[in-house]
């Protein structure tokens, strides 16, 4: 008997008849030779807005990082387990990757809790809560202007976590220093699940625009 859901195992059926067919070489050099992505994205583990569907990514392109609300931690080596922390600095130290993109997304539920925060913990270790509460301070500022609607307010902070996360990885020294070299990029990005349209951070002003594909 097996163990597992019966819509996986037909994926997984579909999976090896069709993907993992047309590309068998390149997963057998990949098993060969090893990983080699030139991008990590930290995204959040929303269903609906996995990295590699939105970017098309084929195996072995992207080194995926996700949490509630696309996250980084400030830089904290206080000897306790960081899983943020451990996959950032393998994906720059071992992996060598190029680039890292910070990936948004509307309608963003991890946001929506750090916006309006439940009476009572979904569990005793409240860990949601706790993790949400590394937005605490953006979340009582973007609720404090009664200019905006609440949809506004859950944009406005799903855009502010994005570089609240890249402030963040300048805290790594690792991250910093690349970056001052010139040998990493760090970029942001917003996707709506709705639309689909994707929305690019601009290194320059903080601001997100519609890239010109043309």
């Amino acid at each position: 008997m097996t163990h597992l859901p019966d819509h996986m195992l037909a994926g997984y059926r579909n999976f090896m008849a069709g993907r993992f067919t047309t590309e068998t070489g390149r997963y057998k050099s990949l098993a060969r030779e090893g990983q080699a992505p030139e991008t990590m994205v930290i995204a959040c583990c929303d269903s609906r807005s996995a990295p590699e569907v939105v970017f098309d990514a084929g195996p072995g392109e992207l080194f995926v990082l996700r949490n509630v609300a696309n996250l980084i931690p400030p830089y904290e080596p206080d000897g306790q387990y960081h899983a943020a922390s451990a996959a950032l600095e393998f994906a720059v130290q071992s992996l060598k990757v190029k680039n890292i993109v910070v990936m948004g997304h509307g309608r963003c539920g991890g946001i929506r809790a750090a916006l309006a925060p439940a009476s009572e913990p979904l569990s005793p270790g409240d860990f949601i809560g706790k993790w949400m509460s590394l937005l605490a301070p953006s979340a009582e500022a973007v609720n404090g202007n009664a200019m905006l609607t609440a949809g506004e307010r859950q944009t406005s902070l799903e855009r502010i976590s994005i570089r609240y996360s890249i402030a963040n990885l300048r805290t790594f020294p690792c991250v910093r220093i690349l970056e001052q070299k010139g040998r990493l990029t760090l970029s942001g990005a917003w996707f709506d699940i709705s639309s689909g349209e994707l929305w690019v951070m601009n290194r320059d002003t903080g601001d997100f625009e519609r890239p010109d594909f043309e």
